[in-house]
């Protein structure tokens, strides 16, 4: 009995944080691509990265990494990257491109 309980709340708990994964892809998804529409970039595609500790500053923060690759003139591709902490983008790196 305690066992069935304890599996159905494991099993509540993967499945909140499968949802809560998805919608953080969801929300850097369209932070990238308002990037994108502000730099008049044209973009490709989204994939995410993996989870991190420690941020590139050096501060220990869980955190998310996202990259997305975008075109500047329609025959190029270039490889950008989002780091996003909870549900908000922190920091967009972009290479220097053509204009």
């Amino acid at each position: 009995m305690f066992g069935d309980l304890l599996a159905i709340l494991g099993l509540s708990f993967v499945c909140f944080l499968f949802w809560q994964q998805r919608r953080q892809s969801e929300l850097a998804k369209a932070a990238i691509s308002r990037k994108c529409d502000q730099l008049d970039l044209q973009l490709i595609s989204v994939a995410f990265g993996q989870h991190k500790l420690k941020t590139p500053a050096g501060s220990w923060r869980w955190h998310t990494t996202y990259q997305f690759e975008f075109s500047a003139l329609g025959d190029d591709c270039y490889q950008g990257e989002l780091i996003m902490v909870g549900f908000r983008p922190m920091n967009f790196h972009l290479p220097p491109h053509r204009m």
